[in-house]
């Protein structure tokens, strides 16, 4: 293993906020084991950055009505300070929309281009003719042949969860005009990755195959038994980096393949600020290279990525890539669609102060190996039982009972009690799972330090044995104040929130982590510590049935099949139904009203009588166009006056997507005065 270690954090896409998913499979072990490597004096790069290119961006824009430029910029500033928030500790956070990236980018497409490794293929592809623009597999939205859903993607039906190509849907259209799309040739440019299975069998599946996570190589050896494919490095789009050759105008690249240089380039970025050398990151064969990713990017960073990077020649391959699998929220799998999930923004607006409780909860379900559940029960129960319980108890007992007994001094003790190695023994423990990915045994290994602690005290008794035996509490408190800071230096990686103030309180600087492995004493006898503070606080079952009552709102609102639609209103008793008395009428006549623009005053036929009706819908029709018009009225409302004109009844009406007004009418004409219901 290297002392120089690049560290990379799958770039977050642009589209919308961080949630916990991300959070438990990428962000905090990434951000654990970066912190853990500084401990230990290594040269790191932490390095990360939005992917701002693809298609789900544009689609987003024009929907909102905007450019994807200002998505972009959105979603980036409310990541980057997401992530700020919880102390996940970038050496570099950046963007692909920059111009270093795109700078980057394109020479490494050209370097590809210059050394013959692309093929140029004709195909196919649909064309929008009324948009004159060729549609990405997002674009195309048509019947599933496998299940029916009428509003399947060209690339995947997200109601049965089928893999397809836009040519499979049955009575494919345009997203953006609607149209039937035409089948068009164009141009682009393929990575034959066929031609690097050979290299890619040597390098993972012999070369990997003792020290890779089981759900990683069994998932590239699945795909290297396959078979691999040319694959598009180009698409025939406006929003990406530009393909940097002559005569491709409208062609932008892959975001797969721009999308990983951002690594490199933000690497470059964060070089030019410190003075660094980035060749000693990405070129030095004595660099260890590792991606965290979750498990749907595994295909990209461990069989695209590096085949990119084999014909480019320059770049060390990775030297490990632990992929996560799936969380999962409540017993539901995480869906930004149907906001089903605890997004990272309002957690730490709803949790103040409470960075650290996510951390640790996300840790101790971190789906390592297979798909993980989080639930808020479980949530609360991990901070009242074990941060607060255990970490926070003993942490206190100690702080507190020195002061009490030792006006804040560290009394004096056995420099050589055997207990005192259970603090290397700890140490070192976490460091080794810690270097082998397994966030979770680490965490535990942590804890049960803590746990120690707690025990030994217990035992002791100092608050006791200080009348008696005041010899016997001096040792307790010594020793249990060495625990105490072990606690405090051990926890930075996964707390650092918590461990900064444990530093504070013990009044201690950090220590290097193989210092804590092998050091007797971490505060020497008459140092002077400072009052003890709460570390953690107890979450009352209020607390966590909001946010449960949060996700029972937002699965309601799921099953809205009109998402615009506005709640229903009180519930009435059929007998208050029963007094409505609705009718079929036809209006005789139509005006404005004076001094009005949203009225116009009619003359209706009800069949029972001919009456005035003032209504608020000259914005959405011409008095012209509605004599002679069949509509539906309320009878029996009581008469009240609008602008001096009595006005008897009104009108069943309800609102289009854009705005203007429409009449609810009968299917075809009838009589005046039927009555409705």
């Amino acid at each position: 293993m290297s002392d120089r270690k690049l560290i990379t954090a799958a770039l977050p896409y642009a589209n919308g906020p961080v949630h916990i998913g991300h959070l438990a499979g990428v962000y905090i072990p990434a951000d654990v084991y970066a912190r853990f490597q500084r401990r230990l004096g290594k040269d790191v790069a932490f390095i990360c950055g939005s992917d701002e290119h693809g298609i789900p961006i544009t689609i987003r824009a024009k929907k909102e009505g905007v450019t994807p430029q200002d998505i972009v910029d959105k979603y980036h500033g409310i990541i980057k300070q997401s992530f700020a928030d919880l102390g996940i500790s970038f050496d570099e956070y950046s963007r692909t929309t920059s111009k270093k990236h795109y700078d980057v980018s394109q020479d490494f497409f050209k370097t590809l281009y210059n050394k013959d490794k692309f093929t140029e293929e004709v195909s196919e592809q649909y064309f929008d003719e009324q948009a004159n623009e060729f549609l990405a597999d997002r674009y195309i939205v048509g019947t599933c042949p496998n299940c029916g859903n009428e509003n399947a993607y060209g690339d995947q039906c997200e109601r049965c969860g089928s893999t397809l190509s836009p040519s499979e849907l049955i009575n494919p259209h345009s997203m953006l005009s609607g149209n039937v799309p035409i089948l068009k040739a164009t141009k682009n440019w393929y990575l034959p990755l066929n031609d690097y299975e050979t290299f890619l069998n040597e390098w993972i599946i012999e070369g990997h195959k003792d020290d890779w996570k089981t759900n990683v190589y069994g998932q590239v050896k699945s795909w290297l038994n396959d078979g691999l494919k040319p694959r598009a490095m180009t698409r025939d789009l406006n929003w990406g980096v530009p393909v940097p050759l002559p005569n491709a105008e409208g062609k932008v690249l892959y975001v797969w393949f721009d999308a990983p240089i951002g690594y490199i380039s933000f690497t470059q970025e964060w070089a030019e600020k410190t003075g660094k050398n980035w060749k000693d990151y990405w070129q030095n064969p004595n660099s260890d290279l590792i991606h965290f990713i979750g498990k749907d990017n595994i295909v990209f960073h461990c069989i695209i990525f590096p085949a990119m990077m084999k014909a480019h020649g320059d770049y060390i391959m990775p030297t490990n890539v632990p992929a996560f699998e799936f969380l999962n929220l409540e017993n539901e799998k995480i869906s930004t669609s149907r906001n089903w999930a605890v997004w990272a923004h309002e957690y730490v607006e709803e949790f103040p102060g409470q960075q650290d409780v996510l951390r640790y909860a996300l840790l101790s379900s971190a789906p390592e190996t297979k798909d993980n559940n989080f639930t808020w029960k479980d949530f609360q129960t991990k901070n009242n039982s074990e941060l607060v319980g255990i970490f926070g108890n003993f942490i206190n007992r100690v702080a507190v009972l020195i002061h009490k007994y030792y006006d804040g001094i560290v009394p004096s003790g056995n420099e050589n009690a055997e207990e005192l190695e259970e603090i290397k023994r700890s140490a070192a423990e976490i460091a080794q799972y810690l270097e082998n990915f397994e966030f979770r045994n680490s965490l535990t290994a942590l804890m049960n330090l803590a746990r120690f602690g707690n025990q030994y005290l217990q035992i002791e008794e100092p608050w006791k044995t200080i009348k008696d035996n005041p010899e016997k509490a001096s040792n307790s408190l010594f020793v249990g104040a060495q625990i105490a800071v072990a606690l405090a230096q051990l926890s930075e990686p996964f707390m650092p929130f918590s461990s900064e103030k444990l530093l504070t309180m013990f009044n201690v600087e950090k220590l290097n982590w193989i210092d804590i492995e092998t050091k007797n004493i971490l505060i020497e006898t008459g140092h002077k510590i400072n009052e003890a503070s709460l570390l953690f606080s107890k979450i009352e079952d209020e607390t966590i049935e909001f946010q449960i009552q949060k996700l029972e709102n937002t699965k309601q609102s799921n099953k809205k099949t009109n998402p615009k639609a506005t709640p229903m209103k009180d519930e009435i008793q059929f007998d208050d139904f029963s007094k409505i008395d609705l009718r079929t009428a036809t209006i005789l006549t139509a005006e404005k009203v004076e001094k009005a623009d949203k009225l116009l005053k009619f003359t209706v036929d009800t069949g029972v009588d001919v009456r005035t009706v003032v209504s608020g819908v000259a914005q959405s029709f011409s008095p012209e166009e509605l004599i002679g018009k069949q509509v539906m009225i309320l009878l029996n409302l009581a008469p009240r006056k609008i602008r001096g004109i009595e006005s008897q009844g009104m009108f069943l009406l309800t609102t289009k997507p854009d705005g203007k007004l429409s009449f609810v009418t009968p299917d075809e004409t009838v009589e005046n005065g039927i009555e409705i219901g």
